[in-house]
């Protein structure tokens, strides 16, 4: 599986691949249509909405098999994301996989 090096690019797949995701999980979804912000989507479900901020793993350097790359996740909010409440939602653009992050109070 080739993998998107272009940073930007790298983070326009994860948002799309986010967006399915979150249909098939039975959330309405709304995208920034700005380029920056504390926000990619907000989402709906039953009632509740959730601020979403995508974030793509990042290769782990300090990986000791060499015959394997290994990702790890970006799990630190910015305190405008605390502050609004966004959940990040993380991608690896390896298995293309996306899970939440659990964020501690």
């Amino acid at each position: 599986m080739k993998l998107i090096k272009d940073k930007s690019r790298k983070g326009d797949l994860a948002e799309y691949y986010a967006v399915t995701w979150l249909w098939d999980n039975g959330y309405e979804v709304f995208k920034n249509t700005g380029c920056s912000g504390p926000i990619d989507l907000i989402s709906m479900k039953d009632g509740e909405m959730t601020l979403v901020d995508v974030k793509t793993m990042s290769i782990n350097y300090e990986s000791t098999n060499e015959n394997e790359i290994k990702y790890r996740n970006k799990r630190v909010r910015t305190k405008a994301q605390e502050k609004l409440g966004v959940r990040l939602l993380s991608f690896n653009p390896k298995t293309r996989k996306l899970k939440w992050i659990n964020h501690e109070k």
